[in-house]
């Protein structure tokens, strides 16, 4: 057996991020970036107001309200609408209206916001000079035509799009989508729309399907089922082959050691150059890697557990590099047990708990069901991973031990916090 950690560092050691291509910016998103994108225009191109309100020079209000006490009064020349232009430079004595988003006319230097007026269309009394020389966005002041935007290495996010298009860069070099096929293993199984009454009681629905063509689609890739082999080595082999044009190669069962597990001896008939096969943790111990015509191939058990443990272990990381990315595992969470927790072996434990948020603040634990690795149920339920090490076996109420998130459950909360 291999530990999990050596298991990670030889499957990662042999990936690399995919070639670049170039996308249009309508289809980007959730890749990564492979080159600098610098801007091509500038953003704002020219001073814009970022109130309703009045374009005016500060020196007139100042004055004004120095010679006189009550307040300031300004004629008001034009409207400078969203996406106008002021018809001429202001004058002293001047205001024109303007709307958020639209250009400074030339002169201006302030724009008080409506609020502090009387809304005057001919003349505006100005009741409030908190705006000062306030309220104008310049130009430039996001980005510069020429600057860098972002560096490789970034995922595009709806943050970078709305970024990207400002700056009309209407296409970007990014590390393509995987393509990953997916192969279930066993006589037993049958598709959904293949389950019968005939069939009930003697065939099962291979959850796998679904459940792994998911997780590799949440982890950025493209998923391709390429179907159930049976249990004859010559359906598999056949399976198999069907991978040309894929980035990796998923195949959940037949990777164990019973008469009826092929998958191993099908694949080094087919030239595949094997790794490891065996794992210590558990669920999903009976893990393979190898490469098979220069393409990867994780060989994960057939419990339905076991093959979504392992690929949040191993799979996810090996996609997020082959897309680019740098940072490849989720973080860890340190968490509290609220119930004992017992290991009967000496094996790298990936247990399926609920964590929660606690009274003092402290992240806990509770087992969310079941652990044996053919009860799904106890996985929907679970938003983590308990990671038990093989050396503490016997762990009690009030322990801290490591969880590894499954989703963003735990960044969310059900109400709005203000502070």
């Amino acid at each position: 057996m291999i530990e999990v950690g050596d298991a990670s560092e030889k499957i990662l050691s042999a990936i690399s991020a995919l070639p670049s291509v170039r996308a249009p910016l309508a289809k980007s998103a959730g890749l990564v970036l492979s080159e600098r994108v610098s801007a091509a225009t500038t953003s704002p191109p020219w001073d814009n107001s970022s109130m309703d309100g009045y374009a005016v020079r500060s020196a007139d209000i100042v004055l004004r309200k120095n010679a006189a006490s009550d307040a300031p009064r300004l004629k008001v020349v034009a409207t400078i609408a969203a996406g106008g232009f002021a018809p001429r430079p202001l004058g002293p004595g001047e205001a024109m209206r303007i709307m958020t988003g639209a250009p400074i006319p030339v002169g201006a230097d302030s724009v008080v916001r409506i609020e502090d007026t009387d809304r005057g269309t001919d003349r505006v009394k100005i009741n409030e000079l908190r705006d000062l020389q306030k309220n104008i966005r310049r130009a430039g002041e996001d980005f510069s035509e020429g600057a860098t935007l972002f560096d490789a290495g970034i995922e595009i996010g709806a943050p970078h799009l709305g970024v990207l298009a400002s700056a009309g860069v209407r296409e970007v070099s990014v590390h393509r989508r995987p393509r990953v096929g997916v192969i279930s293993s066993g006589d037993e199984l049958v598709e959904l729309d293949d389950l019968t009454d005939q069939v009930k009681g003697l065939k099962i629905v291979s959850s796998n399907s679904w459940t792994l063509p998911a997780l590799i689609r949440d982890a950025g890739a493209e998923a391709i089922d390429l179907g159930i082999a049976s249990d004859d080595p010559a359906s598999l082999r056949e399976k198999l082959q069907m991978t040309e044009g894929c980035d990796l190669v998923i195949t959940s069962a037949g990777v164990s050691v019973g008469d009826l597990d092929n998958a191993r001896s099908v694949f080094a008939e087919l030239g595949g150059e094997l790794f490891f096969w065996k794992v210590r943790m558990r669920p999903g111990a009976p893990m393979a890697f190898g490469m098979l015509r220069g393409i990867p191939w994780l060989g994960f058990s057939g419990n339905p557990v076991s093959a979504m443990v392992s690929f949040e272990v191993f799979g996810r990381a090996v996609l997020r590099k082959m897309l680019g990315h740098v940072s490849l595992h989720r973080r860890a969470l340190s968490v509290r047990l609220l119930e004992p927790v017992e290991t009967a072996a000496p094996l790298t434990h990936f247990l399926r708990v609920i964590v929660t948020r606690g009274g003092d603040g402290v992240l806990e634990a509770r087992l969310a069901g079941s652990q044996s690795s053919a009860v799904l149920s106890a996985m929907a339920r679970a938003n983590a991973l308990l990671v038990v090490p093989a050396e503490s076996r016997s762990n009690p109420a009030g322990s801290m031990l490591n969880a590894l998130p499954l989703n963003d459950d735990l960044l969310m909360t059900d109400r709005f916090l203000t502070q």
